[in-house]
């Protein structure tokens, strides 16, 4: 639902009326920053498979993945490490999966003043790489035409020669929920007490993947139809996304496009 926001106006994300389940995957280490175990992911999408084979219809129709695992390329190749391949069978059973790209599309000295920076291809990290995730970059918040990809996004190919990413979405400076625990440190947040709720800005591929997962709730509450067609909802996204004119180790097929591919079926 929409929430108050500081002055007037609300906050709501893209698809503010989708009911959530949340399956926590993520701990907090000593420095406070977030770590994944691919294990703990696939324990979560097996979970997931788990509730929909009760019953005669999908109770989860997506699954938003704002992270990355490490994995090992020289055992598994692109795409079919255990977790790619997990995230693959749930595909299989109808669930549309989108993920975040990755946050290693450049490489060098990346703050202050620099001429040592570069672009990063073949960055994208798992469960990125699996061949039917909707793998999402990151562009400008408000002119991605004009600022085009996140120079961190994460770039194809995958290390065995597939276009990834598959679409960009905005991923600077979103707004997006934090625990009081997140926000310790920041001025203005202080004052917040452990089970308060607040927001925050961030960037990163963890921003623009919910972009596209809220898209495909709000097109799939208006076309119910497609609800356990997950390689036609892909398919459809990908055709009516708008390009940005990069090329597609960047960009993928384009700008995520809600409104096109609701007024093109």
């Amino acid at each position: 639902v929409a929430r108050a926001a500081c002055g007037s106006g609300s906050i709501a994300g893209v698809a503010p009326q989708a009911r959530l389940v949340s399956l926590r995957v993520l701990d907090v280490g000593d420095d406070g920053e977030a770590m994944t175990v691919s294990s703990a992911v696939i324990a979560a999408l097996a979970r997931v498979r788990e509730v929909n084979a009760d019953g005669r219809r999908l109770r989860v129709h997506g699954v938003n993945l704002s992270l990355g695992c490490p994995w090992f390329p020289d055992d598994f190749a692109a795409g079919q490490s255990p977790l790619c391949r997990e995230l693959d069978l749930l595909v299989g059973t109808g669930v549309v999966a989108v993920v975040s790209a990755g946050n290693s599309g450049a490489s060098g000295t990346l703050t202050g003043q620099s001429s040592d920076v570069t672009g990063a291809l073949s960055s994208i990290s798992d469960p990125g790489n699996a061949a039917s995730a909707i793998t999402v970059g990151s562009t400008h918040k408000d002119s991605p035409h004009v600022y085009g990809v996140s120079y961190t996004s994460s770039k194809g190919p995958t290390l065995d020669g597939r276009v990834k990413p598959d679409l960009v979405a905005p991923g600077e400076h979103i707004a997006s929920a934090a625990s009081a625990a997140f926000c310790k440190g920041v001025a203005p947040l202080t004052s917040l007490q452990q089970n308060d709720v607040a927001y925050r800005e961030e960037s990163g591929t963890s921003m623009a993947a919910p972009h596209v997962s809220g898209a495909i709730a709000a097109f799939l509450s208006a076309r119910g139809e497609y609800i356990g067609r997950p390689d036609e909802v892909k398919r459809f996204f990908l055709s009516q996304s708008s390009s940005l004119n990069r090329h597609e180790f960047y960009q993928g097929a384009g700008l995520v496009d809600l409104m096109a591919v609701l007024s093109n079926l």
